[in-house]
């Protein structure tokens, strides 16, 4: 078996074109939808995906600016910063680029973002919303993957889901977004982690497999049981001296191996990361229509 490759940059360029007709919408009563970034620090991973975010941006229509601030800001400043943003009628949306400085404490940071413009699905509000099936900006990453789920076909109603890491931003939004009784979820869904025992034996009961660990290649083929889908949240840089730059990006799974077992499979790069990108627009257009709604 060699599996379908999920493609990650087809879905999310169909989601950005889906987008610009209701841009056009919007402006034509009056709105110009509006995104502010951010962006404390030189970390290299952060300021290359505020860059392709903005790029995104235009391409749909969507105005938006990056605000950089020196990695020795203070924490106060940053969350002055914003609150005016919270207050600025421009902008529809914000999002405070992670990760931020380690003088600075993430949690008091995103909670100061006024949760009607938390475009980002991070803050405790919409967390907390989520969880309860309450209309709310669902976190990027996890809208993304059920988008690349049921645009490809593999939709996780009725289906066991086994979701490999619980952080904050991917693992347990995630589960409690593909467990909620709706369509496009109604999911079984079992999280694992670091301690969890038997991880193997419990990854090979899933339909569908997604990997969010932060650690490359740990989900191996004898993990993953025939026809499985599999989606690799995992975006690891690991040495490669046949590349230019001496390195490579790679997944949380052994990406040949388990292509020889799964029915499909998410490739890194060019999976799950375009969709991220591509979901925190939706979430902003969203936003500029008014917020969500059920249904």
């Amino acid at each position: 078996m060699t599996a379908e490759i999920i493609d990650g940059k087809a879905i999310a360029a169909q989601v950005l074109a889906e987008l610009i007709p209701r841009v056009e919408a919007l402006r034509a009563r009056g709105v110009q939808p509006g995104l502010a970034f951010v962006l404390v620090g030189e970390n290299p991973a952060s300021i290359s995906y505020v860059k392709g975010k903005a790029r995104d941006c235009t391409e749909v229509g969507i105005e938006s600016e990056t605000i950089r601030l020196p990695v020795s800001t203070s924490q106060e400043h940053v969350i002055d910063l914003v609150q005016q943003l919270n207050a600025d009628p421009k902008w529809h949306g914000q999002i405070v680029q992670l990760p931020l400085p380690k003088h600075m404490d993430e949690e008091t940071v995103i909670a100061s973002i006024d949760q009607a413009k938390d475009v980002d699905g991070i803050h405790p509000e919409s967390v907390g919303k989520l969880l309860r099936g309450v209309p709310t900006y669902i976190g990027a990453t996890p809208a993304g993957v059920q988008q690349l789920l049921l645009r490809s076909g593999h939709a996780p109603d009725g289906k066991r889901v086994v979701v490999c890491g619980r952080s904050n931003l991917v693992g347990k939004p995630l589960a409690a977004l593909l467990m909620q009784k709706r369509e496009g979820a109604n999911a079984t869904v079992t999280v694992c982690h670091t301690g969890t025992r038997d991880l193997a034996e419990l990854t090979r009961q899933a339909d569908i497999l997604v990997a969010a660990m932060g650690r490359a290649g740990t989900i191996t083929a004898d993990m993953v049981r025939d026809g499985a889908v599999v989606i690799d949240v995992g975006m690891n840089s690991i040495p490669d001296a046949s590349r230019k730059s001496g390195r490579r990006l790679v997944g949380d799974v052994d990406f040949e191996a388990v292509s020889e077992k799964a029915a499909a499979i998410t490739p890194v790069p060019g999976g799950v990361g375009p969709m991220t990108r591509a979901m925190l627009l939706v979430n902003t257009v969203i936003a500029a229509e008014g917020g969500p709604r059920s249904g």
